[in-house]
């Protein structure tokens, strides 16, 4: 008889391995034990189709990644039968994987009335169902998530210790006799008669704006009829609004999805996915934008509710302010938006989130917010020995952490620019060191020392006495996308420079380890009133052309005299007018100068308006205007494109055209500052990062232009080319550092 001690190193924690495991070891005759041990899985093993059922475990159930498999000697005699032993707390080598969309079986199960599991919303198994945003700590037992509260009935206790069922160990597992309940509530908290289900179809149906609390905290819910109310009591007027729908209603509302896209929608993960509309300005009260963000449901819940509806879709918007955390509580829903009058009602169950997680969001197969199904993200790499926290930039952030050959990137945080979600990147950085086991050695941070972000890593050092590692915000959007020799390009909103300027559209030369060379950049501009300028972009009209003829466009366009000369005055004595070379402004000055926006409701709309302009224009050509600066870098002229946008408005082009045409020009403009680092630095491959790269067009033309130069382009599509990259960046630069012996 052939026996062995197998252990399993990876993501092993809520994946169903253990019973997967037992299955295996009956299919193959096999008699011993399995056990979890925090990030491993340890079975004893004895039978004569060993070597079978070693490699049928090395495969590990599907939502598994298995990093290791060692097979080692064992002592002592085989015992009668295989059986699974209690959790013990050991290695965190792995993690705990992503929350998953309810898988097809259970939804059969759910719609199926011969099943006691039958309507009710929070069914799931071992290939399915919440596991971040339920567990406490390893190793994942129930005792140690939020299902702790519900001790199984009977009858879960028999689909749980049933070997032959698909709930076997299933530390989810619930019924309606067991497991977490629904309430419908009103405004003020108060419970509301009838089926909570049923009663809130009933009410969407009827216009009323409702909170619904799902896996990782509560959406705002409301039928199409309602958006434009729900937009003006959020005061979000012309942000556009996610939407949940079957996948056979799409077809009616956006351009059939790719295959990669549909994979994504209907796949585990279950993301917004950004697609382009039928029309591209249909339906305004959703989206002013070309696209619209589409995600299908994904809990029972929103199945049930989907049974009951009439409205072929749902608005389905975070239940936060932006860039603060997403509401988890039902106490705090109440009393923020329940007592205030955003909501109508409450849609609540009594199961804790433990860790709130928004909904992931992907365009073109990139991603664009990194955190359900997709996050906490595990990527294996090599950074050394030492553990490394990576705090993150200000906008869009989220935490990473490296140990043991293996970089952890959080669910998305939010704006690190408030007391509640600093509190929330410490929260989440406590869970993080407290999962992996980590206690990092270096804390990397953004390079501007005013950042919140920045703060927080400094506090950490001072109690743990960790090293700090400042990163470039751009320089880590490279990083994060390759540690090799490469041109960076680098293109986003604003980001603190080496010279003290604010940078965002950057042209680099090199790698972490020999570092970044500052190749070209857009042209230093100026940004009247600093962030004034972002919010009002005809500002940076004049901080990029300020001249008469832009003033006499002000005056135009309503600007008082008294509103003119301090602007003026402003940009003459350089007072509170910071220089940037941001791509973000160019475009949003752009966007203003053809009147699509004027003014700044969310962030990122001017950018965003001149895209869905661009889509439906057609680019002419622009004189591209490079040169080169007294540090020897190349400059893109953003004046002289300005300059140009501006005649061809005056000479009656259309605005959809002028879009096409100053996004595809500064592409190029950029693209071409790429092409002729690289024949100056002799690297020979580029990378793009930077939330401009979300555009299309624009991410498209730079990739096309360095391909026709034979230069092909790195994009990282694990991580998001926003600042939900930073974090990752920053923790891959301080390692690649460290290991050189330069921390």
């Amino acid at each position: 008889m052939q026996s062995g001690k197998i252990i399993l190193r990876g993501i092993v924690q809520g994946v169903g391995f253990r019973p997967f495991v037992y299955a295996a070891a009956l299919a193959h005759g096999i008699v011993g034990t399995v056990i979890n041990h925090g990030s491993e899985v340890e079975i004893d093993a004895w039978g004569e189709n060993f070597d079978e059922f070693c490699s049928a475990v090395s495969k590990g159930p599907k939502m598994s990644v298995i990093d290791s498999v060692e097979v080692l000697p064992i002592e002592g005699s085989a015992p009668s039968d295989f059986s699974i032993l209690p959790s013990q707390d050991g290695a965190r080598t792995g993690f705990v994987p992503a929350d998953i969309a309810t898988c097809e079986h259970c939804l059969e199960d759910v719609l199926n009335p011969e099943s006691r599991y039958f309507g009710y919303w929070a069914t799931s198994c071992t290939d399915c169902g919440p596991r971040y945003s339920v567990i406490h700590t390893v190793p994942y037992d129930r005792e140690r998530t939020a299902m702790q509260d519900f001790p199984k009935c009977d009858a879960c206790e028999a689909d749980y210790t049933n070997p032959e069922n698909r709930r076997h160990h299933a530390q989810t597992i619930a019924c309606a006799d067991c497991g977490p309940k629904l309430f419908l509530l009103d405004g003020e908290g108060n419970e509301v008669s009838g089926d909570p289900i049923e009663e809130t179809a009933k009410l969407l149906d009827e216009g009323e704006i409702l909170a619904i609390r799902g896996i990782g905290g509560f959406h705002i819910a409301c039928v199409e009829s309602a958006a434009v109310k729900l937009k003006q009591v959020l005061g979000r007027p012309n942000q556009s609004l996610a939407v949940m729908m079957l996948e056979e209603t799409m077809k009616e509302y956006v351009v059939a999805p790719s295959d990669a896209d549909r994979k994504l929608l209907t796949g585990p993960v279950h993301p917004i996915v950004i697609l382009d509309k039928l029309d591209p300005t249909s339906h305004p009260e959703l989206s002013q934008l070309h696209n619209l963000g589409v995600m299908l449901p994904y809990t029972a819940l929103h199945h049930l509710l989907f049974q009951k509806l009439k409205s072929p879709l749902l608005v389905m918007t975070s239940a936060n302010a932006p860039g603060t955390p997403m509401i988890t509580d039902t106490e705090t829903i109440i009393e923020k938006m329940g007592k205030t009058g955003v909501v109508s009602y409450i849609l609540t169950h009594n199961r804790d989130i433990v860790n709130r997680c928004d909904d992931s969001v992907v365009r073109d197969g990139y991603i664009i917010r990194l955190s359900r199904g997709l996050a906490p993200l595990r990527t294996r790499m090599d950074l050394g020995n030492r553990q490394i926290l990576g705090v993150g930039p200000e906008l869009n952030a989220n935490a990473s952490i490296y140990k043991g050959d293996f970089l952890i990137t959080s669910p998305h945080i939010g704006n690190i620019r408030n007391p509640p979600t600093v509190a929330y990147l410490k929260e989440t950085i406590e869970k993080l060191t407290s999962l992996t086991g980590a206690k990092p050695e270096i804390i990397a941070h953004d390079l501007h020392p005013q950042f919140l972000s920045t703060r927080v890593a400094h506090e950490m050092a001072e109690e743990t006495g960790a090293v700090l590692c400042p990163v470039q915000h751009h320089k880590a959007h490279i990083a994060s996308v390759t540690t090799e020799d490469v041109i960076g390009i680098s293109i986003d909103g604003v980001g603190y420079g080496e010279d003290g300027n604010i940078w965002g559209g950057e042209v680099f030369a090199g790698s972490p380890s020999a570092g970044y060379a500052r190749a070209g950049h857009l042209e230093p501009v100026l940004m009247p009133g600093g962030d004034l300028a972002g919010k009002f972009p005809e500002r940076m009209i004049y901080g990029i052309l300020p001249n008469e003829e832009t003033i006499s466009l002000l005056q135009e366009r309503g600007w008082d005299d008294m509103s003119l000369k301090i602007l003026q005055q402003a940009v003459a004595r350089r007072f509170n007018t910071p220089v940037t070379t941001s791509t973000g402004r160019v475009l949003d000055a752009a966007s203003a100068l053809l009147g699509i926006c004027r003014e700044k409701t969310y962030d990122g709309e001017p950018s965003m308006m001149l895209e869905a302009y661009a889509a439906r224009g057609v680019a002419q050509p622009m004189e591209i205007s490079i040169s080169r600066d007294t540090e020897g870098s190349y400059v893109l002229s953003t004046s002289s494109l300005l300059s140009e946008a501006y005649e061809m408005m005056k000479e009656g082009l259309d605005v959809c055209d002028i879009a096409a045409s100053v996004q595809e020009t500064l592409a190029k403009g950029l693209a071409q500052i790429a092409v002729l680092s690289a024949q100056d630095s002799g690297i020979k491959k580029a990378a793009l990062s930077g939330g401009v790269a979300i555009n299309r067009a624009i991410r498209e033309t730079i990739v096309s232009e360095l391909s026709a130069a034979d230069i092909p382009c790195l994009m990282n599509p694990k991580y998001p080319f926003g600042d939900g990259c930073i974090s990752a960046g920053q923790v891959i630069t301080a390692g690649v550092l460290a290991k050189e012996g330069k921390i």
